[in-house]
């Protein structure tokens, strides 16, 4: 008897010993990818997914695909579809409304000035002299999921942020980012960061700089496969796209080392796929020599690739360039899942993928095609606009700027003669809406008073700031842009630019696709419960728990 008591005493030890044991260890090396990476690609409409699918490799946007979660109706669900809002509001979880970036440039209106997203007078340059360095996420109100981490660990985990674009490395990496390092192109080539991070550039940064890297890439660029084979996209001769400053026609093929000098040096890469390459590069370069990815104490890397806005611009949606150029991207994303594969181990890393916004077909081409389509006279509008003011107030001192489809009113002079700020707005509206090609105007007293919950309506007010933003809010006719008549841009809350790819891939991923709606705000807490920590501080998103494992 005594022996079976003794038995059992034993067994409550060893049992109670184990529910005493630390689980949360346990649990976070079992469910935590050692490696967070997230990849936004710059003006990547959805359909390039689709379109140039049969190009495509097995091992890149395929393998994502296949291996992953495939979300197919993602959509911005905001008003400015730009670059920087589009990298804040993809790593925040919330639309410019929270996050206050509003736009690439702004009016400030306490300064009476345009700013830039991630200009920052009160730091230097690091990396070179030039005053490209000057930029910090200082303008970017609220956190993101790589804030929450760093957080979370006790910053013990690291954030690096990466592009050739300063603000698609600063936004997406946040406040508490180890570094952010972007591409300082012109006569030197070389990738900088700024005193917001660090007073020095580390050993492998200078190393990459060093290493003719960058003046690899400046050869020729012709298409990676038969251009014949090239038919997902138009003719490569046309009237529809801009090309390089010093040769004749946009037509393949492009002599980047004889181009360079008339165009910006080093900063014609940018506007190509050998831009991609090269970020490719450094960012393969950033992980070894930070060792991301080395322990059980997740990291974060935020990449963006920016060459396929620059190419979108220049030569549009349908061009043989923006063909290839994914084509290529295609590549460079194959050898980085390779590099992660070997690098921090297969199954060890998480990625996900998406836009910062889409790009409309070039109007020109769309007229050709006979699609309602075509360019704003601005400066006609202008003119017009400033003749009723003055007919009707007998003055045209109430505009103090007009930027991003907004007018800011001179609130001050309106007050002195004694006129109601509201009504001023809305007659402005009633106005306004008679031009041609202005299919809606907003008041800002309309934006925020008004719970708009479906159309346009509600993606400008998800994007409207009521600190930052303006007075008179536009909305031109769909595929009306205020652009040149070569190549695409972007901007509107249209579904060429709100749909864009969203895949999820790696550790903790379900294998799937989905048609429900998901939008871009989503994406910052999906992660942020992946991972197990607090939601960016603002974040509007939901967690998309069927692309989470159980």
């Amino acid at each position: 008897m005594k022996i079976v008591i003794k038995c059992l005493f034993v067994l409550m030890i060893i049992t109670s010993c184990n529910a005493q044991k630390p689980i949360s260890e346990e649990k976070i090396e079992d469910t935590n990818p050692k490696l967070v990476v997230g990849i936004v690609v710059d003006q990547m409409r959805y359909d390039y997914l689709t379109r140039f699918e049969n190009k495509y490799s097995d091992g890149g946007f395929k393998r994502m695909i296949n291996q992953g979660f495939n979300c197919k109706n993602n959509h911005f669900n905001y008003i400015p579809t730009y670059t920087g809002p589009g990298h804040a509001s993809v790593y925040t979880g919330t639309t410019p409304k929270n996050h206050g970036i509003i736009g690439n440039n702004w009016y400030d209106k306490e300064i009476k000035s345009m700013v830039y997203c991630a200009g920052d007078s009160n730091v230097s340059s690091v990396g070179t002299q030039d005053d490209a360095g000057q930029m910090s996420p200082h303008r970017m109100k609220t956190t993101s999921f790589a804030d929450e981490n760093r957080l979370f660990t006790q910053m013990h985990g690291k954030t690096i942020g990466i592009s050739l674009k300063d603000r698609g490395a600063i936004l997406p990496a946040g406040h508490t980012a180890n570094a952010a390092y972007w591409f300082h192109g012109r006569e030197e080539g070389v990738w900088i960061t700024s005193t917001f991070y660090r007073n020095e550039l580390p050993k492998w940064v200078s190393e990459f700089n060093t290493s003719n890297t960058a003046e690899s890439y400046l050869k020729v660029w012709d298409t990676y496969y038969d251009i014949e084979t090239y038919t997902e996209s138009g003719t490569d001769e046309n009237t529809f796209e801009g090309g390089f400053k010093g040769k004749d026609k946009a037509t393949f093929p492009y002599d980047l080392e004889q181009l360079a000098a008339n165009n910006r040096g080093f900063d014609i890469l940018k506007a190509t796929p050998y831009g991609n390459s090269l970020t490719t590069d450094f960012a393969i370069a950033a992980i070894k020599g930070e060792q991301l990815g080395q322990d059980d104490i997740t990291d974060v890397l935020t990449l963006s690739y920016s060459s396929t806005d620059y190419v979108g611009h220049n030569f549009g949606v349908s061009s043989k360039e923006i063909e290839d150029t994914y084509i290529r991207l295609d590549k460079d994303i194959e050898r980085f899942l390779k590099f992660l594969d070997s690098q921090v181990g297969e199954g060890n890393y998480t990625v996900f993928l998406t836009a910062d916004h889409g790009a409309v077909e070039v109007p020109s081409f769309l007229q050709s095609m006979k699609i309602p389509s075509g360019y704003l006279n601005n400066k006609e509008t202008r003119t017009r606009f400033t003749d009723y003011l003055n007919t009707k107030f007998k003055s045209s001192d109430f505009i103090e700027n007009v930027s991003n489809d907004q007018i800011f009113l001179n609130r001050k002079y309106i007050d002195s003669l004694g006129l109601n700020i509201n009504d001023v707005q809305e007659t402005m509206v009633n106005e306004l809406i008679n031009y041609a090609h202005v299919e809606k105007v907003f008041s800002a007293h309309t934006m925020t008073t008004s719970n708009f919950t479906t159309g346009i309506e509600s993606l400008l007010q998800n994007g409207y700031n009521q600190k930052r933003s303006g007075d008179i809010i536009l909305v031109a006719d769909p595929a009306y842009i205020s652009y040149g008549k070569t190549g695409s841009t972007h901007g509107s809350g249209l579904n060429y630019d709100t749909h864009v790819p969203l895949l999820f891939f790696g550790k903790g991923i379900n294998k799937g696709e989905t048609y429900d709606k998901t939008v871009i705000p989503d994406i910052a807490p999906t992660i942020s419960a992946l991972l197990g920590i607090s939601f960016p501080n603002a974040a509007t998103g939901r967690p998309l728990g069927f692309v989470i494992q159980k």
